[in-house]
């Protein structure tokens, strides 16, 4: 597929989904959206005219983002194994006690906001319970709600919509791979595929799970927190703030679908037929960013398996590749982030900030995390493969410390290389924006932590 082709497609895509909404409905979200993003940038002392925007996805257009690697500049990342004040760590302890502290503090306020201490409870609902198969392989299925408790603001109401499967005739508890997505294919009557898998003959994720004996489930981010920063005063953001605007340091719907995984979570801990000291999470694209941030945050999180992060993931953003920061701090994204992130595409750039996707990957640390991408001629560098592969290379030391193995080479691999020897692990597959053609790799790879069934 040329790359312009694949352009066009992430934009039916993306319209195919706002087809959901009504003309009057789209109007309204990119006002409201639009509104809120205004009055952010007053917040922060800041006017339209003082941000930079980002670069083009298409690349045909003349300002086409940067997909040549000779065009990347030099840049320095912040310190991984060096305080603030200037120290430098050698042990888990000071790790653990000191810098992770540290970089967790500086997520919070600069990029991802800060999870509110007054968050209501959730309770959980069984709606429906029932035995089918998926594929050939026959399943226990129930589709939950989470309520979430709005006594203290009425007027909005949240329910987290989450669907769990279990192998029908297991002995025991299961693992079970989380993944935000849809229940219900928001494109499509019929059960959602993974683009870019295209005819391979392999089995759906779901069944490659069952048939390993583990399980599935799904929750689903829109029923949490909106995509679009006209829902910032809805959903669990709104819910919290009563309907008023958020300030700089609050959360965003990144760190709000990070939330809805740990409430999950907390169900799951409850499900006999779950083994909830094996969980994973998987994610694609804005959901892959939501899922190496939940992983981060969420401790009880075992194995992490990440697709197409890009930027706001487990790209490195001070890469001039692909998507930039002022693609993420656009009308467009800034409501995945907290509003003080918008900064650094305005009166500041990508090097004032203080962390970056090594760091947040070596949060996860000493878990294992799987790096996923697609081909550059499939899926395009939108995403920028390597510099995803790069936050793999320098989150190592971490790992290391810690007693576990990192990636273990530090060029760019071939097409198709597995690198699953450690903690870290990196594949980037044939085919285009989807997790469909690493899966099978995941799961041998998950295996051995895991074990089989």
């Amino acid at each position: 597929m040329k790359k312009s082709s694949l352009f066009l497609l992430f934009c039916f895509l993306f319209f195919t989904a706002q087809a959901q909404f009504s003309q009057a409905e789209r109007d309204s979200i990119a006002r409201l959206t639009k509104a809120d993003y205004l009055q952010m940038l007053g917040q922060l002392g800041l006017k339209e005219s003082d941000m930079r925007p980002g670069p083009s996805g298409n690349p045909s257009a003349p300002n086409a983002a940067n997909s040549e690697e000779s065009n990347v500049r030099n840049y320095i990342l912040p310190e991984l194994m060096e305080l603030d004040n200037g120290k430098t760590i050698s042990t888990p302890q000071e790790w653990w006690q000191q810098r992770r502290p540290e970089i967790e503090e500086a997520f919070d306020q600069e990029m991802y906001g800060k999870v509110p201490e007054n968050i209501p409870s959730v309770k959980w609902q069984v709606m429906d319970a029932y035995d089918t198969v998926i594929g050939n392989f026959p399943i226990h299925e129930k589709i939950l709600r989470g309520i979430v408790d709005n006594s203290s603001y009425p007027s909005i109401k949240v329910e987290i919509e989450l669907l769990i499967a279990t192998p029908l005739h297991s002995e025991g508890p299961v693992p079970v791979v989380m993944e935000f997505g849809f229940i219900r294919s928001p494109f499509n009557p019929g059960p959602v595929q993974p683009i870019g898998l295209g005819s391979s003959g392999e089995p759906s994720w779901k069944e490659q799970l069952i048939s390993n004996s583990w399980g599935y489930a799904i929750l689903v981010p829109a029923s949490v927190q909106a995509d679009n920063g006209a829902g910032l005063r809805q959903g669990i953001i709104g819910l919290v703030n009563k309907g008023e605007p958020r300030k700089p340091d609050d959360w965003g719907s990144l760190k709000a679908w990070a939330w809805g995984a740990s409430r999950a979570i907390d169900y799951l801990e409850t499900d006999k037929n779950v083994d909830s000291k094996r969980i994973a999470i998987e994610g694609l694209s804005r959901y892959g960013k939501a899922a190496i941030v939940a992983m981060a945050f969420e401790p009880r999180i075992s194995l992490g398996f990440i697709g197409s992060s890009g930027a706001g993931g487990l790209k490195i953003l001070r890469r001039n590749f692909g998507e930039q920061v002022e693609n993420l701090a656009s009308s467009a994204e800034y409501h995945w982030f907290c509003g003080n992130f918008i900064k650094y595409a305005g009166k500041l750039s990508v090097d004032d900030l203080p962390v970056d996707a090594h760091q947040l990957l070596a949060m996860c640390a000493p878990r294992p995390v799987f790096i996923s991408s697609g081909s550059p001629f499939v899926e395009g560098n939108w995403i920028d493969a390597k510099g995803m592969f790069l936050a793999g290379v320098h989150a190592g030391p971490v790992y290391k410390m810690l007693g576990n193995k990192d990636l273990g080479i530090n060029e760019f691999p071939v097409l198709g290389t597995a690198l699953v020897d450690g903690e870290i692990a990196f594949r980037q597959h044939a085919g285009g924006h989807s997790t469909g053609p690493n899966w099978s790799t995941w799961i041998a790879w998950a295996s051995l932590y895991w074990g089989r069934e």
